[in-house]
């Protein structure tokens, strides 16, 4: 099995299509650009989706749903955002199909064309915004917090499955406000809901900062994201949250009446993942033989692969598998018996370990008898001797162990990849020979940041929060520098 994967020394991008489509995650469409999700790729990101939701209630919040289509006008009122969203948008100008008299098959209904054309959205802001008007006058209706999960369309011009596709799958959260203060900590705290989701649940290390002018999302007051660093030493960006101010209020007339009785704009946030984790996940974790999951979002945490000759053995393992898993299902565990006898154990064993599973135990008749299981790591291919009484309590706590122990390798490398830079030549130099992140002084200056990106393809992606103060100089104009900065190639 792993000699249809291109290695990540050979091809990293190849690497990385190769464990998207055979471990059975996506796979091309008919669109363009657009993407099919697979069973097993959309049991990952329903993990990921659950354990976020779950997340997100905690912290106060409910769902809803806004709709896919959002009036051209609506996405005019709000200046930078029309400007940041106008190339990527997708655009609805008629409603009606017809035969073509010709007979050439169908055509647009030149008489069905809209009075005003529809946007199918590329986010939501605007059109929930308009929706806020009706739903808040009085500070008792706030804060008001609403999150949505849904698909959005952001036209792309070179698109690769998970990481940049015209359609994507997402949650985006949109938060009203009684103050700037409010909005503020709701901003930081949905940040770190991220960064916890991150490193906790997806092993992924993160760094969390704010965003320079340049990178801001468009009607944006400040925009503070997570950055992740891949296995290729270029950084992805996780997540955003971004504080509003009172942009969108403001382009949407949304005002409530405060304590004192005086009318006053209210201040908002919004916040967002995408599908894209999927492929974060993929690239911060794999290897030359497939996909490694970390067992807190892994569709099936633990498979059991029975070892038999002959009808009598067949069916003695398929009771004894049965009871094994329903034991560890009763245990918490997500398990799979397979007992499908159209492959034989060897593929089987390639096949799960091309597909990430945490922990795979096989069982023969022998291993019966001994009392004693053989339990295997994907992570680290470890193969282990249980005593069959121990099991539970013992894949339980190796499931743990690989958790904390992918999230430990992935911090190391990391920490390992973020360089000082003092100099023009120091900066190209490492960018070129060890990737990652660079942290060097910047003057705070778009022309600055500009040709820098143009000079060496990299982008400064955060300024990381609590940064600490330091006098230096630009590493390209040479002018002063209060801090440093954190540069990366990303995707």
């Amino acid at each position: 099995m792993s000699k249809e994967i291109t290695s990540r020394a050979t091809d990293y991008a190849q690497w990385y299509n190769d464990l998207v489509l055979k471990g059975g995650l996506a796979d091309y469409s008919a669109v363009r650009g657009c993407m099919i999700i697979k069973p097993y790729g959309f049991a990952l990101w329903e993990k990921m989706r659950d354990a976020l939701d779950e997340m997100f209630k905690e912290t106060g919040h409910e769902n809803a749903y806004f709709p896919l289509f959002i009036p051209k006008s609506f996405l005019s009122r709000e200046a930078a955002h029309v400007e940041g969203f106008a190339k990527e948008c997708a655009v609805v100008t008629h409603y009606r199909l017809k035969n073509d008299p010709d007979g050439n098959g169908i055509i647009v209904d030149p008489e069905a064309k809209l009075d005003e054309e529809l946007i199918v959205r590329p986010t939501s802001e605007t059109i929930i915004w308009n929706t806020y008007k009706t739903w808040i006058q009085s500070y008792r209706d706030l804060p008001l917090l609403i999150n949505q999960w849904a698909n959005v369309v952001r036209w792309e011009m070179r698109t690769r499955l998970f990481l940049r596709t015209t359609e994507f799958l997402w949650q985006e959260g949109h938060t009203a406000h009684a103050s700037s203060e409010e909005a503020m900590a709701e901003t930081l705290t949905m940040l770190n809901v991220y960064a916890d989701f991150a490193e906790n649940y997806m092993a992924v290390p993160v760094i969390r900062g704010v965003k320079s002018p340049s990178e801001r999302f468009a009607g944006a007051i400040d925009t503070y994201c997570i950055e992740a660093l891949m296995q290729d030493g270029k950084a992805l960006q996780a997540g955003t949250s971004h504080f509003l101010g009172q942009n969108f209020a403001k382009a949407f007339d949304v005002k409530f009446s405060d304590r004192e009785n005086k009318l006053d704009y209210v201040w908002a946030t919004s916040w967002g993942v995408s599908t894209r984790l999927v492929g974060a996940l993929v690239m911060a974790h794999s290897d030359d033989d497939g996909l490694i999951l970390p067992p807190k979002i892994a569709p099936v945490q633990v498979v059991i692969i029975p070892i038999y000759k002959g009808t009598e053995q067949k069916e003695m393992l398929d009771g004894k598998g049965k009871e094994l898993a329903l034991q560890l299902k009763n245990a918490g565990m997500r398990v799979k018996f397979d007992n499908n006898d159209n492959n034989r154990p060897g593929w089987k064993f390639a096949q799960y370990e091309l597909k990430g599973v945490p922990i795979r135990i096989a069982m023969g008749v022998r291993d019966l008898e001994n009392q004693t299981l053989e339990v295997a790591r994907r992570d680290t291919k470890e193969k282990i001797a249980i005593p069959l009484e121990d099991i539970s309590a013992r894949v339980n706590g190796l499931l743990k162990e690989i958790q904390d122990q992918m999230f430990q390798k992935a911090l190391d490398f990391r920490d390992n990849h973020i360089s000082r830079a003092d100099t023009w030549e120091e900066f190209e130099r490492l960018l070129d020979e060890k990737g990652g992140f660079i942290s060097a002084h910047w003057d705070g200056t778009a022309e600055s940041e500009e040709a820098i990106k143009e000079k060496t393809k990299a982008t400064l992606r955060c300024i990381p929060l609590n940064n600490p103060a330091e006098v230096g100089v630009c590493i390209l104009s040479g002018k002063p520098s209060t801090q440093r900065v954190l540069f990366a190639r990303a995707y």
